[in-house]
């Protein structure tokens, strides 16, 4: 049987990207200089920052999104539209990919209308989405056989890091090909970690949100008691934020309303990470923790706290969301 992505990571994938790949980064090198438009499907919270930052750094861009006004909103910006990523993979050589979920991104790569329906030989095809890593391989030889390149590299930072172009890349695919999407990557972040063969982006974006989900929780439940011990919020988290409980989101997240004007939770927690984002992520850590017979007793428990925020209708809400669950004032 063949390894899992997790079996992987710490050593070379070159089973699957083969010795046919060994030019590629050259000659990406060449075009990422070039006037061939850069692609991106995927105009989300996410995307749509990510998609900001490759124009306002002079890329010439072709987008797609399901959502006719999302595009609009981009060619007002100066973006290109496509009718289908087929469309854009005509147009394009290297397209980068936002998506919700795994099967949002076979649909995109391999569906009818799909980008590899298209994709031009020796094109640079980055996904960003968080996903199944076994997935990222399948994409990944699906593009080999096309000629292409498939590398997986999931961001970290939220919405505000993909606004101001200072998000984390998670990128797993062959060394050169790392080098190659460089250029373009830091166009949009300030970060780019190479964490191994295809799919170890992946797994290590699903380990950093377990982490995240439960240091969220851990985060709202000490607010909240804090405020029952009659603590002011604003104090508490100033003595967290400089002594050894300090988190992501107390130092520039933080999950009660007003502390943060910046914060989703001070606009009624919208934008952001979706809670139903999050508890699809924290499916995927268990799926691997189930794989691998890895214990994650506290991650097991984040998972089953934020499918009760999606038994409540919250789903679309920011993941910070889940102080108002704790606390017991849910508001739709």
């Amino acid at each position: 049987m063949a390894p899992t992505v997790l079996a992987v990571c710490g050593r070379t994938f070159s089973k699957l990207l083969n010795h046919g790949h060994r030019n590629l980064a050259a000659s990406m090198s060449k075009r990422a200089v070039s006037q061939v438009p850069l692609g991106f499907v995927g105009l989300g919270n996410m995307g749509k920052n990510m998609a900001r930052n490759l124009l306002s750094k002079g890329h010439r861009l072709v987008v797609y999104d399901v959502y006719p006004e999302a595009m609009e909103a981009m060619a007002k910006q100066g973006a290109i539209t496509a009718q289908s990523p087929a469309e854009l993979g005509e147009q394009c050589d290297r397209i980068i990919t936002m998506l919700p979920s795994s099967p949002h991104v076979k649909e995109v790569y391999a569906g009818k209308k799909g980008i590899l329906s298209t994709v031009k030989t020796g094109s640079l095809l980055i996904d960003s989405s968080t996903i199944d890593p076994s997935v990222s391989q399948e994409m990944a030889k699906l593009a080999e056989a096309k000629g292409a390149s498939f590398i997986d590299a999931p961001v970290s930072g939220g919405v505000p890091a993909a606004e101001a172009g200072t998000l984390t890349f998670m990128v797993g695919g062959n060394e050169s090909e790392l080098r190659a999407a460089q250029e373009i990557l830091l166009c949009m972040g300030k970060n780019v970690i190479y964490c191994g063969g295809i799919g170890c982006g992946e797994a290590a974006k699903i380990c950093n949100n377990m982490m995240l989900a439960i240091s969220m929780i851990g985060t709202s439940e000490t607010m909240i008691l804090g405020k029952q011990l009659g603590l002011d919020p604003k104090v508490l988290n100033q003595i967290l934020n400089v002594s050894s409980g300090k988190t992501w989101p107390s130092e520039v997240y933080s999950p009660v309303p007003g502390l943060m004007p910046n914060a989703p939770s001070s606009n009624n927690y919208e934008g952001g990470f979706g809670a139903a984002l999050m508890t699809k992520d924290l499916g995927l850590a268990q799926n691997a923790a189930t794989q691998t017979g890895c214990p994650t007793p506290l991650g097991s428990l984040a998972h089953q706290i934020f499918r009760l925020v999606l038994n409540h209708g919250l789903g679309k809400k920011d993941f910070s969301v889940i102080y108002q669950l704790l606390q017991g004032s849910m508001t739709k």
